[in-house]
Formats: C-alpha cells, structure tokens, sequence
C-alpha cells in the first residue's frame, strides 16, 4: 500500500465527502483534498503534489503541471473532449485515463421513460388536460403499440444492456451493433441478432426502433444521417442518449418535419452554451426542434439522481486499487480507439 493524494476537481458537497472518507478510511496514507471552492488557482494550487485526478473537465494548464498524475478518472461515460491530451501527452507518461458507468441504470429508466411517453403521447395529452380540454382522443393523437417491434440496440455496452433487460418484458425482438462480438458474454436477457459497424444498413432496415447509445468518436459522428433514418421505415423511432453529433441534425430535423419516421426522444444535444434568442430563450440546436410535434425534448437529463451517492462506488473502486498498487482499474479508456 502507498501514499496517494487525490484531488477532486470541484465543491464536493458534504454528503459525498462523508461518504468518500468513511469508504476510503481503511486506506490511511490516502490524502483527500477537497478543494473549497471550484476555482482554478485552487486547482492548480493542489495539482502538482496529485497522483490520482478526479473530475470532468480539467484544462490543459492543470494537466500539465500535474506531474505526478498516474490515474484521472472521469466520473461518467463521455470522455471524447479528453482523449486528444491523453493520447498525444498521457499515456506516454504512464497515466490512466478510466471513465464511470456507475448511472448506467438511471440512463436505461430514462431510455423506457421516454420511449413510452412518446409511443403513448403522454406529453401532448398532459398538455391538452393542462389546458382544460378533457379527453383528446386518437384523432389528435393515438398511441403506438409497442408489442410487435423490433428494437435496435446501436452500441451495447453498460446502458443498452440494461435498457435490453428492461424492454425484455415487452412483446419485442432485438437487434444489437456494436463494433465487436469477440469478448461479448454470449448470455443475453433475449435472444438477439448480431450485427457489426459494416453491416449498418441491413442492422437498421430491421429495426424500427433505434436506441443508440455508443461512444462519440472519429468513427461515430454523423454516423446516422438521413438516409440512414429513413431505413428505420414510417413507424420508426429513435432514442437518443449518447452523444447528439452521432446522428446528424440537419437530417434528424428534415425527416421528422416530413414525417419520414415517426417519432424521437432526444436527451443529448448539439450545443450546451447557448445563447438566447430575442425572448431570452435558450436553444441547445440551430435547428427548430421545438417547433415539431413529433419529438419528445430532454435536457441531458438521462443520468439523474445526481445525488445518488451509490454512484460513486466505481471511484471508489478505482481509487482503492490504485492505493493498494493494482493496475486493474475499472472501465479503463482505449484512448486510441476514443472510448
């Protein structure tokens, strides 16, 4: 066992420092350092003398002067803002760089959540009940079975496989893409048909519902466009809780506006500093998405709780097994590949 000092990169509130340090409290020669406010010149204050990192977004200046850094960890799934610094600069001075899976399970409910609001209208007949007008029936807008449809998982790590757990109940079948099968355990909650990135067209000309949840890379942005949508057929729909470049907005915006598929739920967007409009509302795309009624809106919302301390125990993990001189860490990013 070794000393370690761990910095976390911003106010950590009182319940998870408690929790951190009751965890961590078997491991005596490891130096929390919870800074008071989430200042830079704090940052850098502490980054030198830190062997392991933990936060979200630290600038170049604080992962240049932390010398001493051997493991960052990145406590949730998107790292790809990341993965040039440790590419190029990282992983040539020995630093890991592992990313959390841990609101895995929050991401899958948000997923049936919104699949189902949107196949049964709940959103529009909440707003016609908010508004006095009882019992709006099929004519204005009628539900979409969900049994009979076949669901496309594109990408199957920690959340499509627990999305694949939850809709297994459901009168469905599933497809899954990912990029490989090769260490894939062959148990799955249903029987599933497999397909890889070079076989996209075939894997969504037979889905009508599309799920994605995969890394955002080189290889993955715009990787649905329109042509690609429009094979999902006129009952088709799309989820979306990965990244929102995966899936083209110019294209996503069209098919829906012509009715091309027939419907989205949208949790992950394509700017998240916008600016206001001229009524002071705020927009994350250029396209007007809020204009259609055929689109369920989520604020990147899909990984709530945030206050769910059990959260926290991959971090946990991870710093542990780096205290105890392990090098098996959790979730370890291939930043060659970007995830």
């Amino acid at each position: 066992m070794s000393n370690a000092t761990v910095l976390f990169l911003w106010k950590v509130p009182e319940p998870l420092q408690i929790r951190l340090r009751q965890r961590l409290s078997p491991l005596p020669d490891l130096n929390l350092i919870f800074p008071e406010e989430a200042d830079e010149s704090e940052f850098l204050k502490y980054a030198p003398s830190a062997q392991i990192i933990v936060g979200w977004r630290p600038s170049p200046d604080l992962l240049e002067c932390a010398k001493q850094l051997k493991l960052f960890i990145f406590p949730g799934a998107g790292v790809q803002h990341l993965v040039p610094w440790f590419n190029e600069v990282g992983r040539h001075h020995g630093i890991t760089l592992v990313n959390g899976h841990s609101n895995a399970i929050f991401v899958a409910q948000h997923v049936v959540a919104m699949l189902l609001a949107i196949l049964n209208n709940i959103v529009p007949h909440h707003n016609w009940m908010m508004a006095g007008e009882w019992r709006k029936g099929d004519a204005d807008a009628k539900n979409i079975p969900m049994s009979g449809r076949v669901i496309g998982l594109l990408g199957y790590g920690a959340i499509n496989q627990k999305v694949h757990e939850l809709l297994s109940g459901f009168d469905v079948t599933f497809a899954v893409l990912r990029r490989s099968w090769e260490n894939q355990d062959s148990s799955t909650p249903t029987p599933i048909q497999r397909y890889t990135p070079s076989q996209l067209n075939e894997f969504l000309d037979k889905v009508d519902t599309l799920i994605i949840a995969l890394p955002l890379t080189t290889e993955t942005e715009d990787l649905i466009g329109f042509n690609e949508l429009k094979r999902l057929g006129k009952k088709g729909i799309v989820v979306n809780v990965a990244r929102g470049a995966i899936v083209n907005q110019k294209a996503l915006y069209q098919i829906l506006k012509e009715r091309e598929i027939a419907g989205a739920a949208i949790d992950v967007w394509y700017t998240y500093q916008p600016g206001p409009d001229e009524n002071g509302r705020k927009y994350p795309y250029e396209e007007p998405f809020h204009s259609l009624d055929n689109i369920l809106l989520s604020p990147h919302h899909a990984a709530s709780p945030f206050d769910d301390l059990d959260r926290w125990d991959e971090v946990i993990d991870n710093i542990t097994r780096f205290a105890k001189g392990r090098k098996d860490f959790i979730n370890v990013v291939d930043v060659e590949r970007g995830y």
